[in-house]
């Protein structure tokens, strides 16, 4: 569900395509758009509500759960921006088909896996796949329209997305008390097939980038950085604590991610993470809110309908069904909170946002084993959705606004690129929760609870020491760095 949340910046990504004129078949091309894009958005979310059934399938532990969420979200995170670049290099039609296709045969792989291990490849190439489809489903729709067809076509497209992370947990729980953990792998085939066939009749096929060179390096670097990163803060949130390998890996990983760093230096504004965006002190200031933020709310996503399942022993339908209101409030109260920014400026809202979102994971120590649905857990995600209404879109527009027009799609797709890896990270620290159980699940959710709202003022801390406002930047005007 995350993902869905994080439309927004997606979302920018299509707005800062340059435009060609609409063809004939554009809403069928808005329609490829919507179905590619959805697989990435409910295969987000539908998982999290199987992990205790998975668990028990494979007779996994709290290490290997945790990898069944970040075998999706590493490649993902590490690989998104180099999909963009692999779509202008390549084609965008070509990579979206090849995307799409790629994710249908990784979904199969999922739903017939004899063992754990086969399950986790078909995961991690789910998420090389999404890494190409996202963000070549949404620059060909930002190809096709112009104008205010191209603001209209980008909001029924991230209202659709938004309903897709709604109906994603409840489809989900309802497929696993059927009894059939694998169906919510398998409900990706048949859209992936109508993608791939709408986009290979009506998406026009664009022109390469002849020699234009893709930034490979940069991509190995860091998915090799984040692997190690998250593998090694699986192990030491785990049962063997913080040994020699854990503290190995995650020196490896720092070490990882300054060659990376060392190498987009080099590459300047060809790389698939030009440093040039962080000249910006409000980008910067946007970036770390962004990590925190979706961190906290991605750690929350897992975690919440673990606690439902296993700790007040809610059926996986109820417990999908129970963060119904946490995307239909954002998606309700987003464009009133973005018009209140646009009037403002953002700098306020993405202050107070993350502190009521930090507000809502307090009241989330209230939820007991035998907790009543309605006085515990619906306040606090209600709060929540609200806290996050208020950060979601105006973080949108001061992303866009931070940097200059040429690298607006660059660090839209930057920002949605660290909000996965906050989602990715804090799930690798959920090792001591997910091997809890009993007395001491409920004890490890109000724990990580408290990590939670800490890590939402720390973006709410981010915002206010390093975003500013201007009167062009209150306006709406693009700003340069």
């Amino acid at each position: 569900m995350s993902h869905a949340l994080h439309a927004s910046c997606d979302a920018a990504t299509a707005r800062s395509t340059p435009a060609d004129s609409r063809p004939h078949h554009a809403n069928l091309i808005l329609a490829t758009s919507i179905l590619a894009s959805s697989l990435a958005f409910i295969d987000g979310s539908v998982v999290n509500v199987a992990l205790p059934t998975i668990g028990r399938a494979f007779a996994a532990g709290a290490d290997a759960l945790q990898w069944v969420v970040n075998a999706y979200l590493l490649p993902l995170s590490a690989l998104l921006l180099l999909g963009g670049g692999a779509g202008d290099r390549f084609g965008r039609r070509r990579m979206l088909i090849a995307g799409t296709a790629v994710f249908a045969l990784a979904s199969l792989a999922c739903a017939f896996a004899p063992n754990l291990p086969v399950l986790l490849a078909g995961r991690l190439a789910q998420g090389v796949s999404a890494a190409l489809l996202m963000p070549n489903s949404l620059a060909v729709l930002g190809a096709t329209f112009t104008g205010e067809a191209k603001g209209r076509a980008i909001g029924i497209w991230a209202a659709v997305g938004a309903m897709g992370g709604a109906v994603g947990p409840v489809l989900g729980g309802w497929l696993v008390d059927l009894g059939s953990w694998r169906a919510i792998f398998l409900i990706n085939v048949p859209i992936a097939g109508a993608a791939v066939l709408l986009a290979w009749r009506f998406v026009p096929v664009d022109a390469d980038g002849g020699d234009r060179p893709l930034d490979a390096a940069g991509g190995i670097l860091a998915s090799l950085a984040l692997g190690a990163l998250t593998w090694g803060l699986t192990i030491g949130s785990g049962p063997l604590g913080w040994t020699p390998a854990a503290i190995g890996l995650l020196v490896a990983g720092i070490g990882l991610g300054a060659a990376f760093g060392i190498v987009e230096r080099r590459r300047a504004d060809r790389a698939m993470m030009p440093l040039a965006l962080f000249a910006s002190r409000r980008f910067v200031g946007l970036t770390l809110l962004t990590f925190f933020l979706y961190g906290a709310l991605g750690g929350l996503i897992v975690l919440l309908p673990y606690m439902l399942i296993e700790g007040a022993g809610y059926s996986g339908t109820a417990a999908g069904a129970a963060l119904l209101p946490l995307p239909l409030v954002i998606a309700l109260s987003s464009p009133l909170m973005g018009a209140l920014a646009g009037r403002i400026g953002a700098r306020l809202p993405l202050s107070i946002g993350p502190l009521v979102v930090g507000l809502g994971f307090l009241l989330a120590l209230r939820m007991e084993a035998g907790g009543d649905y309605w006085w515990t857990v619906l306040p606090a995600i209600l709060v929540v959705a609200l806290g996050m209404s208020g950060a979601v879109a105006p973080l949108t527009t001061a992303v866009l606004s931070s940097v200059d027009q040429e690298h607006a799609g660059s660090a839209s797709g930057l920002n949605s690129a660290v909000a996965r890896t906050g989602g990715l990270v804090a799930t690798a620290l959920l090792g001591s929760v997910l091997a809890a159980h009993g007395a001491d699940l409920v004890s490890a959710f109000h724990a990580a609870a408290v990590v939670g709202a800490g890590a939402c003022a720390a973006a709410s801390l981010s915002a206010f020491a390093l975003v500013r406002d201007d009167e062009r930047t209150a306006r709406g005007a693009p700003q340069g760095a």
